[in-house]
C-alpha cells in the first residue's frame, strides 16, 4: 500500500512515517512546513533507511494537492494537517475554520475523484468537551471547549456523512490525548516555531536553557494538585497506533474510532517532576492564570482499540520525558541548530 500522509513533515506525522516504512509500507508525504521543518523527513530517511516523494504544498492550494495524486497511486490516506494550539484557536479562531476545514474539504474531494476511499483522521481527545466522568470512552458525549477542539468535531461529522452518502468509505477517527516524548534516537522529535504552544517542548526548552521560565496555566483547579490532568502517550506508541489502524482498518468500509491514550492521567506538576527526574535538574515554573480552552481533566479508556486493532501504549511516563530530553539535549535549537 502507498500511504499518502498529510502534515507528515510535522511532530507526530514525522514519527509515523517512520512506523510505516519500518512496517513495509510506501509513504508520499506532504506538509507545508508552517510548524515543521524539512529536516525531520531526513531524519525519518536517516532512522529507516528507505527514500520516498515529498511535496511541499498547503491543502488550501486545490491544483497542488491534486498534483499528488496524480503523480501517484495513493491507495489511502493518514490526515494530520492542520493547525492545532488550543489557545491561539481561541485568538484567531477564523483562521482555525478556515485552514482546518476548508482543506479537508479539498482533500475529501480529490480522493473520491481519484477512487481512493481510505482515510485515518487525526482526531483529538478535544471532541469530548469537558467530561462529566474519566476515563473517557468512545461513547461519550461530544463537545468542545475551544475552535480547534470544533474544527476537529466538524470534520469528523462531515466524515460520517461522507461514508452515510457513499458506503466504500473506509474511515477511522483516532481521537488521541497529549502525545510527548521522541524518537529514541534522539535524531526526531518536537521543534515548533515560535514559542511552543504544548507543555513539553516548553519543559524541555527551560530545561536546555533556551526559554527562562515554565507557565504553568492555573494551580485551583478541582484535581488533586490544582494543576490540569492530561493523558500523556509517547508519540512512537501513538505512531504504531496508526500503522495498527492501516493494517486493520484498511478497506473495511465504516466509520470506525478508536481512543489512544494510556489511560493515566499526569497532572501538570507531575510531568514536571518526571522531567526534572530525567534530565537531573530543577525546572523552573511559576504558576499563571487559567488558559481559555483548557478543561480540568482528561485521560482515555483505550479498551477498545486494544480489543480491535491490537495496540496498546507501552512507555510510561519516564520513558516519555528521557526519551525528550535526549532529542532537545542533542537537539538544543531544534532541527535548525
Amino acid at each position: 500500500m502507498n500511504i499518502l500522509v498529510t502534515g507528515g513533515a510535522g511532530y507526530i506525522g514525522s514519527h509515523t512515517c517512520v512506523e510505516l516504512l519500518n512496517a513495509g509500507y510506501d509513504i508520499v508525504v506532504m506538509d507545508n512546513l508552517y510548524n515543521s521543518c524539512e529536516k525531520s523527513l531526513e531524519a525519518v530517511k536517516k532512522i529507516t533507511g528507505k527514500d520516498f516523494p515529498f511535496y511541499k504544498c498547503d491543502m488550501l492550494d486545490y491544483e497542488a494537492t491534486e498534483k499528488i495524486f496524480k503523480e501517484n497511486k495513493i491507495d489511502g490516506v493518514i490526515h494530520f494537517a492542520g493547525l492545532k494550539a488550543v489557545g491561539e484557536s481561541c485568538r484567531i479562531p477564523l483562521t482555525y475554520y478556515h485552514n482546518n476545514i476548508t482543506g479537508t474539504l479539498n482533500l475529501l474531494d480529490i480522493m473520491e475523484k481519484y477512487n481512493v476511499f481510505n482515510m485515518v483522521f487525526s482526531s483529538s481527545a478535544t471532541v469530548y468537551g469537558s467530561p462529566k466522568t474519566v476515563p473517557i470512552k468512545e461513547d461519550f458525549p461530544l463537545s468542545t471547549a475551544s475552535p480547534y477542539g470544533s474544527t476537529k468535531l466538524m470534520i469528523e461529522n462531515i466524515l460520517r456523512d461522507v461514508y452515510g452518502a457513499n458506503n466504500k468509505w473506509s474511515i477511522t477517527l483516532l481521537r488521541y490525548f497529549n502525545p510527548i516524548g521522541a524518537h529514541e534516537s534522539g535524531t526526531m522529535g518536537e521543534d515548533p516555531k515560535g514559542i511552543p504552544n504544548n507543555l513539553l517542548p516548553y519543559i524541555a526548552q527551560v530545561a536546555v536553557g533556551r526559554l527562562e521560565c515554565l507557565s504553568v496555566f492555573g494551580n485551583d483547579y478541582p484535581t488533586p494538585d490544582g494543576t490540569c490532568v492530561r493523558d500523556y502517550i509517547h508519540v512512537v506508541d501513538l505512531a504504531i497506533g496508526h500503522v495498527k489502524t492501516v493494517d486493520k482498518k484498511s478497506n473495511e468500509p465504516g466509520v470506525h474510532i478508536y481512543n489512544l491514550g494510556t489511560g493515566n492521567g499526569y497532572s501538570v506538576l507531575e510531568v514536571v517532576k518526571a522531567f526534572e527526574d530525567a534530565c537531573g535538574k530543577p525546572i523552573n515554573f511559576k504558576i499563571a492564570p487559567r488558559r481559555a480552552g483548557d478543561i480540568p481533566e482528561c485521560y482515555a479508556d483505550a479498551t477498545k482499540a486494544k480489543e480491535e486493532l491490537g495496540w496498546t501504549a507501552e512507555r510510561d511516563i519516564a520513558k516519555m520525558c528521557e526519551d525528550n530530553w535526549r532529542w532537545q539535549k542533542l537537539n538544543p535549537n531544534g532541527y535548525n541548530g
